[in-house]
């Protein structure tokens, strides 16, 4: 049986699952907050594949992780709940999971064989005491370096920075040549990403687990603390001053236009350049930190399934659950959305050398470092999203951002 038989069988298997015995599709409503260009094409794969399987997909997107996760939350206290709503791979949803409000998807991730094909760090996130609540749908790692290749070509650089050092001379040399070295937006969710890429690369993975798994103050006053946060601010130095009104797709636009030479910025970037026909490789470069044994963090996005009773909602629930993380789409929607698929039994061939990279660095466990987020309650990350924030855009000292950071842990 060719490839496509066996996918259409399985959806047929999970349709007769799912209780589905009519022409009349399950409808699904469905909250998220892509919709910039690549991740409104990305988002179009798994709609395909869910009208495709006897669905009918409803699309609500909200341009704004925040304000469409309260959105989800306000409609499931009202009593009308979406059919599934977009979260983060983190523990954002696991309040409303102990007010009884999310419908587990058991069944499906039983037959699927999730904690088999599933990374641990995404298992800890989605099974909450021996029930499945959410649906992954993608793995991001959100400190990938990607650069214009034009704009090094401009500035002389040829190959890629391995320390930090080296990566400031080559901000230098980008600034010489006359480009924006470094293009970010005024989000303070922007800037923590810079962080966090700090804090892995240069104080090291030990470093970042005793913050932020640990909550150790200890390491937080440290001297390899404060070093991190004193090179963090030295590359603020290299940012323009319209990085104040810009959104993150905004600067993934200015290396594609080869005006700017580098972002910091999860891998979902790359679905700005595939929008317009840039190649992985030939217009743009990516590297996953500084140095070949650079940690590799783990996050991404999950949908889960608001309570209802509805036999029909129940279905689309868990069509939905099953079609998102299936094989054939989950490289489809990674393809457009830059992320690397859920499960390591997929076809890579066709995704790019980022992704294919980061599917070779997820084998290697010892490179692994979950995202804050998995780490630590959302009022935690917020108010050290604060600090970071307040500490890039002002002229506070380190040694008072270390109090801060403190004070917030």
């Amino acid at each position: 049986m060719k490839r496509a038989g066996i996918i259409t069988a399985a959806v047929l298997l999970a349709l007769t699952a799912a209780g589905v015995e009519s022409a009349e599709p399950l409808k699904a409503t469905v909250i998220h907050w892509w919709t910039s260009k690549g991740e409104a094409a990305a988002v179009r794969q798994f709609a395909a594949a869910y009208d495709r399987a006897g669905g009918q997909w409803i699309d609500k997107a909200v341009p704004d992780p925040y304000l469409a996760r309260s959105t989800a939350i306000n409609l499931i206290v009202d009593g009308d709940p979406p059919t599934a709503a977009q979260f983060n791979m983190s523990k954002q949803f696991h309040d409303i999971i102990d007010q009884g409000l999310l419908n587990n998807v058991d069944q499906v991730a039983i037959r699927e064989n999730w904690d088999k094909i599933l990374p641990s760090a995404i298992l800890d996130s989605i099974k909450v005491e021996g029930h499945f609540y959410a649906a992954p749908v993608d793995i991001h790692m959100p400190v990938w370096f990607f650069y214009s290749k034009p704009a090094f070509q401009k500035a002389g650089i040829r190959t890629e920075p391995t320390t930090f050092a080296e990566f400031v001379a080559d901000l230098d040399r980008l600034k010489a040549a006359g480009m924006i070295p470094l293009a970010i937006g005024a989000q303070p969710w922007q800037e923590k990403i810079v962080f966090d890429a700090i804090l892995a690369d240069v104080g090291g993975p030990d470093l970042y687990l005793k913050v932020y798994r640990d909550h150790n103050l200890n390491a937080v006053n440290s001297v390899a603390f404060k070093d991190v946060l004193a090179s963090f601010k030295r590359l603020h130095a290299y940012i323009d001053p319209d990085s104040q009104t810009r959104n993150w797709n905004d600067a993934t636009a200015l290396l594609i236009s080869g005006r700017a030479g580098v972002q910091i910025m999860g891998d979902w970037a790359k679905g700005e350049f595939s929008v317009v026909k840039q190649t992985a490789g030939k217009d743009f470069g990516c590297f996953p930190g500084l140095g070949p044994r650079a940690p590799y963090i783990v996050g991404g996005d999950v949908f889960v399934f608001p309570k209802t009773d509805d036999p029909g909602a129940i279905k689309a629930q868990q069509l939905l659950a099953t079609v998102i993380t299936s094989p054939q789409a989950q490289v489809a929607f990674s393809a457009k959305k830059g992320s690397i698929p859920i499960r390591s039994d997929v076809d890579d061939s066709s995704l790019d050398i980022c992704a294919r990279e980061g599917i070779a660095i997820m084998r290697d466990r010892s490179r692994l470092l979950p995202n804050a987020e998995l780490l630590m309650p959302p009022d935690m990350n917020d108010a050290l999203l604060g600090v970071i924030a307040h500490f890039w855009n002002s002229s506070q000292s380190a040694d008072d951002a270390q109090r801060a950071f403190a004070s917030a842990l």
